[in-house]
């Protein structure tokens, strides 16, 4: 016979402020189910948990209600206390008394009403809750990265210390990502290569990571702990085996119209290359669009001087299905296109250029060697604009979020630009400073006081070309209530950080949310930050949202210990509350296969026609299917129709 206990928790003030929490004890201790009901100002906390253990031992309850806030929140720890005292942890039910009464209402009549209707609901539905057992999965202990930025390498370089077999995928022919390309980093103004680079090499000599460069994942069928990953690699025409890195075929290539992507686009490259000289791994790649012998059959000069026999003019795309336990995203990002803005000349004026083109132009390993010069003559730019916000907080144009890195950034290059050219004067026009990270604050005064650096509050209107090659920049001053025009010799563009092209389709495949901008969206801002809906897939640095290089790092190293902590059981344990088909019901429409978000549900088999199997390990238990189903052959369990029907009409 159920003998249920019931948990009131007062929130602190969250609940009680609004709900007669005594009143909602009182009146479900006339339940005939009840064998026990109190309340307790924080049933989360340890004392609130000892309470609920102590009566399973003394007042022999069998099924547990508690009345608090979402089960999103607390469900796990009130199965464990449930579990703690040998009691099924799956016969514990939530009604939740916060969101849906007391922070909904103003009316604390109301609130209390509605609050004893929905515990008493919860006390009917729990009496007809079963004992579940979770289910026990095998796994492949193998991790797959996705991205080989900073995040990725971090991740891949702590679980691959963790003593587990990581795979990193890049798509480009180096691992490295956006940091590879600036020139110093913020606040400290260390050299990035000097961070970046023994990282890239220890990622490359680990012995438990393999980094396939120049591969993209194709497609990806599974569930956590057991992934088949299709990854393809594009064909480079370089064999890498045999490939000794010598870079005589990037000298002695005759084609040198290739735009250097690595430098922004601000100078020519050849057809075959290394992407830079700290590249890991060091193999040049050809690109087929300009290559004369794949386009026309004709040169070969990098074959021919080839020491190695290396080159490998018939290379085609390779696929191959990897068997993976858990996957790591970590794409990063991409910086807007500023052309959007047509009254900046971005991409029309030569030197009207972006952030990240700034950074190439002052790196020892760009197109001038380090020396600042203007794209358009060479000459040294004695007076610089520095714009932000340029395709940030402007929904009109670009996007309504905040790029979160775009104030440090500028700061950090505003101090670079001192660095090179002392006597020169540098200007940012603002809308407002943000620096919320350790010392940011200080570092973006310490420009200001120290540099020199004058910021004007205001956004730019327009940028216009003059005869003399200046650009005149028309702003505004806020601070002191009157429009300013400046005729700079460089203007710098903050653009928006952005997804990565590809990053809608990638989501896809990975069968992860997305927001509205292509971001990738976690199962939980708070509680989850690192996890997706789908389960063993997890999401590290600026494909979730803008962030900097330590925020980065440290989610690739969050996810990193999320994936350890699938790998440390021998077998994948998750939740029995999963549906299931009953076979014989089933008439093999399959219809929940085309409404089931997690590619759960498979045809057989079963006699001599088709129906609908769930696979266990894939099913999120989200119901979709359940609801689907015209002929009720499928069952959710924890979610009976006597459960469902016991709930809805319990109280009238």
């Amino acid at each position: 016979m159920a003998k249920v206990g019931v948990f009131v928790c007062h929130c602190g003030v969250n609940i009680a402020a609004k709900v007669d929490v005594k009143r909602v004890v009182d009146a479900l201790k006339e339940m005939p189910e009840v064998g026990f009901a109190h309340e307790y100002k924080f049933m989360c906390s340890s004392p609130g948990q000892e309470l609920i253990r102590k009566e399973i031992k003394e007042s022999k309850i069998n099924r547990v209600v508690v009345a608090a806030c979402s089960p999103r929140m607390h469900l796990p720890t009130f199965q464990k206390a449930l579990a703690s005292q040998g009691l099924n942890p799956y016969l514990v039910s939530m009604a939740n008394i916060r969101e849906q009464c007391s922070w909904v209402t103003d009316d604390p009549e109301m609130a209390t009403q509605k609050a004893i209707d929905l515990v008493a609901r919860q006390i009917k539905r729990v009496v007809h809750q079963d004992p579940l057992e979770d289910i026990s999965v095998p796994m492949t202990k193998t991790a797959l990265v996705i991205g080989g930025g900073i995040a990725g390498i971090q991740a891949a370089l702590d679980i691959a210390d963790g003593n587990r077999k990581v795979i990193l995928v890049e798509k480009s022919p180096s691992i490295g990502g956006r940091m590879a390309q600036l020139d110093e980093t913020f606040p400290t103004l260390d050299c990035s290569q000097c961070i970046l680079t023994p990282k890239m090499v220890e990622a490359a000599q680990h012995p438990n990571i393999e980094i396939r460069v120049n591969s993209e994942v194709k497609k990806v069928d599974g569930y956590v702990g057991n992934f088949e990953v299709t990854v393809e690699k594009k064909a480079t025409y370089v064999d890498a085996q045999k490939c000794i890195g010598c870079g005589i075929c990037q000298e002695k290539c005759p084609v040198k119209t290739v735009p250097d992507e690595f430098n922004a686009d601000l100078n020519l490259r050849a057809a075959i290359a290394i992407p830079f000289p700290q590249a890991v791994p060091a193999i040049p790649i050809i690109e087929p669009d300009y290559c004369k012998k794949l386009i026309e059959n004709k040169c070969g000069v990098c074959a021919k001087i080839c020491p190695a026999e290396a080159i490998n003019y018939d290379d085609v795309p390779m696929q191959e299905t990897v068997n993976v336990g858990a996957i790591v995203v970590a794409t990063g990002y991409r910086e807007m296109d500023p052309a959007v803005y047509t009254e900046y000349g971005g991409r029309k004026y030569p030197d009207v250029i972006t952030g990240l083109q700034f950074e190439r132009l002052v790196s020892s390993t760009g197109p001038t060697g380090g020396e600042l010069k203007r794209p358009s003559d060479g000459e040294i730019p004695k007076t610089v604009v520095f714009v932000q916000c340029v395709g940030s907080r402007d929904e009109s144009k670009a996007h309504a979020y905040c790029s979160g890195i775009c104030c440090m950034y500028t700061a950090k290059h505003t101090m670079i630009y001192k660095h090179h050219v002392p006597d020169g004067q540098a200007y940012v026009s603002y809308i407002d400073i943000r620096a919320p990270g350790k010392t940011y604050e200080e570092f973006v005064r310490r420009a200001i006081e120290d540099e020199g650096v004058r910021y004007l509050r205001g956004r730019v209107a327009k940028i216009r070309r003059l005869q003399n090659g200046q650009y005149r920049v028309y702003t505004e001053d806020t601070l002191v209530g009157r429009a300013v025009h400046i005729d700079a010799d460089m203007v710098v563009l903050a653009s928006a950080v952005e997804p990565q092209e590809d990053a809608v389709g990638l989501a896809q495949i990975l069968g992860i949310a997305y927001d509205s901008d292509g971001f990738y969206t976690e199962a939980h801002p708070k509680l989850k930050p690192i996890e997706t809906a789908s389960a063993g897939i997890f999401l590290a640095g600026a494909c979730q949202g803008p962030k900097d290089i330590p925020a980065s790092v440290q989610q690739g190293s969050a996810a990193a210990s999320k994936v350890l902590s699938i790998f440390a059981r021998d077998n994948l344990v998750k939740s029995p509350q999963i549906a299931t088909v009953d076979p014989t019901a089933c008439t093999g429409c399959l219809t929940c296969s085309y409404v089931c978000h997690y590619s759960a549900i498979e045809e057989k088999e079963f006699g001599q026609r088709q129906v609908a199997e769930i696979i266990p390990g894939k099913c999120q238990g989200c119901g979709a299917c359940v609801a689907t189903c015209k002929g009720k052959a499928i069952t959710l369990a924890g979610f009976s129709d006597d459960e469902i029907y016991e709930e809805i009409v319990s109280c009238k």
